[in-house]
């Protein structure tokens, strides 16, 4: 009986071992996406995540009735862009580090938005002159 159980654990172990998974591949690097930029301002890309995170978070605050260091506060578009909704907009810093603006220096970049927080244009003080906006491309 001894021999028999120690023949049929022999057997089992080597049915286990060759019933394991043995992978021959190489697995693939996995692939970065590429993403496009969907502004730019001066040098910083911007994807369309960032936009949006600084937009919401701007017209959260108007609706909300508050401001951080004054922002958002209103566009009067004195550079005279053409925008597809119309006035009022509402201006809110997009930071060059991604991160959503929460105070501090609002660096040069601004989302621009209407009051039912629909996206207008990104705007930027790089390449303007004084205290102007030029267009992000």
């Amino acid at each position: 009986m001894v021999q028999f159980l120690s023949a049929l654990v022999t057997i089992l172990s080597v049915v286990a071992v060759s019933a394991a998974p043995v992978s021959t591949e190489v697995e693939a690097a996995p692939v970065l996406e590429e993403r496009a930029c969907a502004y730019t301002c001066g040098t910083v890309c911007y994807q369309t995540s960032h936009i949006t995170a600084a937009r919401n978070k701007g017209h959260t605050l108007r609706l909300a009735g508050q401001n951080i260091n004054s922002y958002p506060h209103r566009y009067n578009n004195y550079e005279g862009f053409n925008f597809p909704t119309p006035a009022p907009w509402y201006e809110y810093p997009i930071m060059k580090t991604y991160a959503v603006y929460t105070g501090g220096s609002p660096g040069p970049d601004r989302v621009i938005f209407d009051s039912n927080g629909a996206f207008d244009k990104l705007i930027t003080h790089t390449g303007a002159s004084g205290n102007a906006f030029v267009a992000c491309t």
